[in-house]
């Protein structure tokens, strides 16, 4: 055979496989044969087997390497080390000018620059996957997602490459991940075991929801205590994406939930309620339209909650963009019985990949609305802002110096404005020193993320809460602080470090440490 037919022969087979592979995901769709499906890579069907986040990340790799509209980038480390990266995916054109997008994306986040001609400005969007890691089909679905959006011949899937930026997270959680892997991997059953009794749906404590220190990640948004949630917020603030999608699974009796989450009372008090009223209404059709096509059940408005600021798919509501959380049926390891027949792996796989693709065209259709939302939302923060009776909040421990700047950088972490306070002030019944307190104005484009650190909110109207009811972050670092009137504002903090005790060079038999100093008991053990 002439080597010109051999290649195309190849060529044709290569596609056909690939097809084949992933038709369950993607029945009767074109894809290009020179970027291999997740099964081709991995060497088995997904749903086969729990995906080791080191293969995710090599797929990933893989990706990248085959396409210039592919780049990978590592934006931190795990507790244990594992890389936490970010999939790009857009045209060639788009990928050639994205730090021109980028910075053209945060011009229209910020009211005091001029407003960029949105018509011209591809969507943005975060597809999250896997804050939990005991909640695994979401990161496959990212991996088919990335696959579908890169390789996929249909005309969404080039519309989508000319006309947006795509950020795949593929797993929030990597630690976790790899821990319930281990285990739905080393006790799964050849054939597969549907009892719900058996171990392999029965990971043991404390399995792989949590990370590595078993601290959930997705209460994590706000109180930044982790790595994986520092560079994830760092890595956000340089975006300030349009849609951010948060996955993940429930009891394996549910079927599948997505927002609008249960109305009144339970959304968080300084988000807009055009953001629940109008825009979760206008993505919703979308996300029924995508499982109506494949006969899935699913439910919406019932249960859970957006009130507290550090979930996943409330952060994002608080910064301009439309927070999105999936909620699918676990199958807890490969096959497990459920109220309506067995439910797979792969079946809980399809169900995200069906939403991951709702969501991006939802993102699409509704671009230069969204992007209008996005200006309008800080420049509305700015004005709300300036009307507030508390013009400023001061804050400061006039004896523990690095709490003071712990708590700035946390600030500043948020993209929230502070400043040097000049003078000696009595507000609240606190005093606060000038040199050691700091000023937080409320008319900046961080409004609504002043009135979450700082806001004590004890009435709701409703009192169901899925989760937390509280979230007054300067009270979690036990900071005095008191609402004032406006207040000369000294310098802005660009730089500030925390400065733990360096003891002094030499022989000595004991040294006194100041007790009152956050870093106290570090350094003294």
């Amino acid at each position: 055979m002439k080597k010109p037919l051999l290649s195309l022969f190849l060529g044709i087979f290569m596609c056909l496989t690939s097809q084949a592979q992933e038709n369950y995901f993607f029945p009767g769709e074109t894809f290009d044969p020179n970027v291999p499906s997740p099964s081709e890579f991995l060497g088995y069907k997904i749903g086969d087997w729990h995906t080791r986040y080191d293969l995710i990340v090599k797929y990933f790799e893989k990706l990248d390497e085959l396409s210039e509209m592919a780049s990978l980038k590592t934006i931190g480390y795990t507790h244990e080390l594992r890389p936490k990266i970010i999939l790009t995916i857009a045209s060639k054109a788009n990928m050639a000018n994205l730090e021109e997008i980028r910075l053209t994306q945060l011009q229209l986040a910020d009211p005091s620059q001029p407003k960029p001609d949105v018509s011209s400005m591809p969507s943005i969007i975060h597809q999250g996957y896997g804050v939990h890691g005991n909640e695994p089909s979401s990161a496959e679905a990212a991996m088919l997602t990335a696959y579908w959006l890169l390789a996929s011949q249909s005309d969404l899937a080039k519309n989508l490459r000319d006309n947006a930026v795509v950020h795949f997270d593929p797993t929030v959680n990597p630690d976790g991940r790899d821990r319930h892997s281990h285990w739905a991997n080393t006790n799964k059953g050849f054939p597969p075991v549907a009892d719900p009794m058996d171990r392999e749906h029965n990971e043991v404590w404390p399995g792989g929801r949590t990370n590595h220190y078993w601290f959930d990640l997705n209460r994590d948004w706000l109180p930044l205590a982790h790595p994986e949630s520092q560079a994830k917020i760092a890595w956000y603030h340089t975006w300030y994406p349009n849609v951010t999608t948060d996955f993940h699974e429930m009891g394996t009796n549910s079927t599948y939930f997505f927002e609008p989450t249960k109305p009144y009372g339970s959304e968080n008090p300084v988000v807009p309620r055009k953001n629940y009223d109008d825009i979760n209404t206008r993505f919703a059709k979308y996300f029924s339209k995508y499982l109506d096509e494949i006969g899935s059940l699913y439910w919406t408005k019932e249960v859970f909650d957006n009130s507290y600021p550090g979930y996943g798919s409330t952060y994002p509501d608080i910064h301009g963009g439309l927070g999105l959380v999936f909620e699918q049926a676990s199958s807890r390891g490969h096959l497990q019985s459920s109220q309506r027949g067995d439910i797979s792996f792969e079946f809980t796989i399809r169900n995200h990949v069906r939403s991951s693709l709702a969501t991006m065209e939802a993102a699409l259709d509704n671009k230069d609305f969204m992007h209008d939302y996005l200006r309008e939302f800080f420049e509305t923060a700015v004005s709300e802002g300036a009307k507030d009776p508390a013009k400023n909040y001061v804050f400061g421990d006039e004896f523990d110096e690095n709490r003071n700047r712990m708590f700035v950088q946390f600030l500043m972490d948020h993209q929230i404005k502070v400043y040097e306070n000049t003078d000696d002030l009595s507000l609240g019944g606190y005093d606060f020193k000038k040199g050691k307190s700091w000023v937080v104005p409320t008319s900046q484009p961080q409004y609504r993320m002043v009135r979450t650190m700082f806001e004590e909110v004890t009435e709701f109207a409703d009192s169901v809460f899925y989760d937390a009811s509280t979230w007054t972050m300067a009270h979690a670092y036990g900071m005095p602080y008191a609402a004032g009137p406006s207040v000369k504002l000294g310098e802005q903090v660009t730089n500030n470090t925390p400065t733990p005790y360096e003891f002094p060079e030499g022989k000595a038999y004991a040294y006194l440490i100041d007790w009152s100093d956050y870093y106290a008991p570090k350094n003294a053990f």
